[in-house]
């Protein structure tokens, strides 16, 4: 059973604007991710192996988020709001508590403008909404002349293969679904793109496989793709590294020793490494024409 939780705050605000995603602001309704992903950078948190068993909602997020953002405005303190950093927006649950939908309804009484990462496809049932919002968002000031969509939509990818996705990323749509959901955001008139954080070394970092995306992302209205490595946390039971590592076990054992020289002693890939997946990624980008960086 899901539990219930009270807040006293839900809008957090960063130290400075992320250089990926340009947001200012983070903002999660759920505690928890019914979609499990094996390489979720909040595992070994209080979340546990489990993430879909640790479920909470934040039952008054609603008032307290209302407060929050009239505060910012009051303040002058515009910038783009991420749902979400630590649980997807749309986990299942969300279908019935409809938690995102409130806080979607919030951002656009306030005319803040939104990012919005996801793996669902349910994206598409706050098409209208998210339209609203780009239309009346009002950027931070050093923003508001340069940048003037006010919603994003970015769907996460790690692979476009369904066997692989369905064992790491258990609870989640299926990658042609993410693919569909995004045309239909394009069709809508969204920015729309794809992020690719992680890709997986050895399994999704090759140049067919990067190409293959891209392609794919291009063909479904993606206007740009962030392609970053994988991150590796910790070496507890519910860690992400340990159930990775055993994923590499079942799916392909052979590729042990390789992580294990790439990774060694660290949480992420060499430098060497993430440069050349860089390099290669923004070659590719500029062969089939989309941007490798969000604007």
């Amino acid at each position: 059973m899901i539990r219930e939780i009270t807040v006293k705050s839900v809008l957090n605000k960063k130290k400075q604007r992320d250089s990926w995603f340009l947001d200012d602001y983070t903002l999660n309704p759920y505690e928890g991710c019914s979609f499990n992903c094996q390489y979720c950078y909040v595992r070994g948190s209080k979340y546990g192996e489990n993430m879909a068993e640790t479920l909470a909602v934040k039952i008054n997020a609603c008032e307290v988020l209302d407060r929050q953002l009239a505060f910012r405005v009051k303040k002058d303190q515009r910038g783009i709001i991420a749902l979400a950093s630590a649980t997807d927006p749309y986990i299942r649950i969300e279908e019935k508590l409809r938690m995102t939908e409130g806080f979607l309804k919030l951002i656009l009484k306030h005319r803040f403008p939104v990012l919005m990462i996801t793996k669902s496809d349910m994206i598409v049932r706050d098409l209208a909404l998210l339209k609203e919002i780009d239309t009346a968002a009002i950027h931070a000031a050093d923003l508001r002349d340069t940048f003037h969509r006010g919603t994003i939509v970015s769907f996460s990818f790690s692979t476009l293969d369904e066997s692989i996705a369905a064992t790491l990323e258990p609870g989640a749509p299926s990658p042609q679904k993410r693919l569909e959901a995004m045309q239909r955001c394009r069709e809508a008139g969204l920015m729309t793109g794809v992020n690719c954080i992680p890709t997986l070394p050895f399994l999704s970092d090759s140049d067919e496989e990067l190409e293959h995306m891209i392609v794919s992302a291009k063909a479904h209205g993606a206007e740009y793709i962030l392609i970053g490595g994988l991150t590796l946390f910790g070496d507890g039971p519910a860690d992400s590294k340990t159930l990775y590592y055993k994923f590499l076990q079942r799916y392909s054992p052979a590729h042990i020793a390789d992580y294990k020289r790439l990774y060694r002693i660290f949480h992420a890939p060499s430098p060497d490494y993430l440069r050349n997946l860089q390099t290669r990624a923004a070659q590719l980008c500029l062969k089939h024409g989309i941007r490798n960086q969000l604007v």
